[in-house]
């Protein structure tokens, strides 16, 4: 196995760092897999919140094609200097407004927690003639600092959210309480399985993001289809400076 991720800022990370963190990941994205008895796949998303696009632009010349963004105002200003093969979601907290400054740039919204923000979703996918993927934000851990849905009944918005024309269900997105309990994604992963086989409305999806830095080997274990990696990959921020 490649050695450890390499604990150096992002500011301090070089390409060699950032390739060696990414063979690391990728082999416990497997390891994990292996163990679980799976034969699906996992992506990898690179999430990029303070990250220069020429370590951006490097992993994907590693084989990263999943792009993360979680602020409008820093997404739009790197968003010329990706590369045109770059697939990009929208994974940070949205407001009704911003939407419109994205709608026609990104791949996937994983943020939706609530019908109103779907809602303006549909809408800004409507005047451009496309149809928009969505992940459902699930708050798992009912944490009341944290956005999202709540588990037990997430259902009325996804019905909801179901009869828009220009918005698509894809899955279910969660980040769950720190502390590193595996039974928050255990959690997850019945909810995304009973709500396919439970709701025709959802039995198309395939999606369960869920996973971040210090915890995507658990969240493999558990169903996630994709692991969003912004540290472990490019480097802890320092938000201090």
């Amino acid at each position: 196995m490649t050695e450890k991720f390499c604990n150096k800022s992002a500011e301090e990370t070089t390409f060699a760092d950032i390739e060696q963190n990414y063979r690391y990941i990728t082999e416990n994205i497997a390891e994990a897999m292996d163990k679980a008895g799976r034969h699906d796949s996992v992506r990898l998303m690179a999430v990029t919140k303070t990250v220069p696009c020429e370590k951006i632009n490097y992993a994907e010349k590693l084989g990263i094609k999943l792009l993360g963004e979680n602020r409008v105002q820093e997404f739009l200003g790197k968003c010329e200097n990706y590369s045109p093969d770059s697939e990009i979601h929208f994974i940070g907290g949205l407001q009704n407004n911003k939407v419109k400054y994205i709608i026609d740039k990104v791949a996937m919204i994983h943020s939706v927690d609530g019908i109103k923000l779907a809602g303006e979703i549909n809408h800004r996918a409507a005047a451009h003639n496309l149809v928009m993927d969505i992940l459902l934000e699930i708050n798992i851990g009912g944490e009341e600092s944290k956005g999202g849905l709540p588990a037990d009944d997430f259902i009325e918005t996804a019905r909801a959210a179901a009869e828009l024309e220009n918005i698509r269900i894809r899955g279910l997105m969660t980040i769950p309480p720190a502390g590193g309990d595996e039974k928050y994604f255990a959690q997850m992963q019945e909810l995304f399985e009973n709500a396919r086989i439970k709701y025709p409305f959802l039995s198309g999806m395939d999606t369960l993001s869920m996973g971040m830095s210090g915890d995507y080997m658990s969240a493999v274990k558990y169903g996630s289809t994709i692991v969003r990696i912004g540290s472990g990959l490019f480097g802890y921020r320092n938000y201090a400076k």
